[in-house]
């Protein structure tokens, strides 16, 4: 019984391994670049593509348990269902697969809508399968600490209506859990979907207060021009991805990204621990800084 992770390399799949590695699991990552793969002792690596089948095929071979993850690249949609289509071939009855929230909702930004149309194919072809859908990643402010520091500005657009930023080591975990809760069950279970959201929801100018407290000087929220923000992400991803972002911001300011009721509650019940806030990321960073 063996689960392949894909997206092994990243700040998620990484955590997902060593978590599925602490509980004995037998684990397979699946990567571009073998050579450039650092995984615990035991990890069995697999060179393979999402978008070359054969590699694919082969990688699958043997595997009881999927963890899908795909990066926001131009084809995330086509790797998905190819990845789908050949672990079903394979006879993989198991996915954990990695959505977002609100992806029936933000249906013009590419990326959620992307999502949306992967987790219709898991429904309507009867794939057994957990679809995690997380909120906004804590993580992601990284990129913008030094704006943070050096201007004394919060500038993510995340507006007035509230975002359930969740910290991506919470969201490690329960992927691990939910993959490993598959894998041990007697019969591949049904489908489930689980939002996944931090303890809090949290607008700008509240994310703009735990940074003054964090850093004991004044931060000011200076989110909300959309343009300006595709024009600042440009610098240093590209022009496509920026304006994905600026479609995301924009359904931040109009929608927020809220939980329902009892997502918390659940959440906290599958970790037995409370989930990880802002308010310790902020502090966590500015320590470090």
């Amino acid at each position: 019984m063996t689960i392949l992770v894909t997206g092994a390399t990243g700040n998620i799949g990484a955590q997902v391994i060593q978590h599925l590695v602490n509980h004995g699991a037998d684990v397979r990552a699946l990567v571009r670049d073998p050579s450039k793969a650092d995984f615990p002792a035991g990890v069995a690596v697999v060179k393979g593509d999402l978008l070359d089948v054969d590699t694919l095929r082969n990688a699958f071979d043997g595997v009881s348990t999927l963890f899908l993850l795909n990066a926001v690249v131009p084809d995330e949609f086509t790797q998905a269902l190819i990845a789908l289509n050949v672990a079903q071939a394979a006879g993989i009855e198991r996915i954990v697969y990695l959505s977002v929230i609100h992806a029936d909702v933000y249906v013009n930004v590419p990326h959620f809508a992307g999502k949306f149309g992967v987790e219709r194919m898991i429904e309507q072809m009867g794939i057994n399968a957990t679809i995690l859908r997380p909120a906004y990643f804590i993580q992601n402010d990284l990129t913008i600490k030094d704006v943070i520091t050096s201007y004394g500005i919060y500038p993510m657009p995340v507006g007035d209506k509230g975002l359930a930023m969740i910290d991506v080591r919470d969201i490690a975990e329960i992927a691990a859990m939910e993959l490993l809760r598959r894998e041990q069950a007697a019969q591949p279970l049904p489908l489930t979907r689980i939002n996944l959201v931090g303890p809090e929801t949290l607008t700008g100018a509240g994310i703009a207060t735990i940074w003054s407290d964090a850093l004991g000087c004044a931060i000011t929220y200076g989110g909300g021009d959309t343009a300006a923000f595709e024009q600042n992400l440009k610098q240093f991803m590209p022009p496509w991805m920026a304006y994905d972002m600026r479609m995301m911001g924009e359904r931040f300011l109009t929608d927020g990204m809220l939980p329902e009721d009892s997502d918390v509650e659940r959440l906290t019940a599958m970790l037995g621990r409370p989930l990880r806030s802002y308010r310790d990321f902020a502090l966590e960073t500015a320590a470090s800084a």
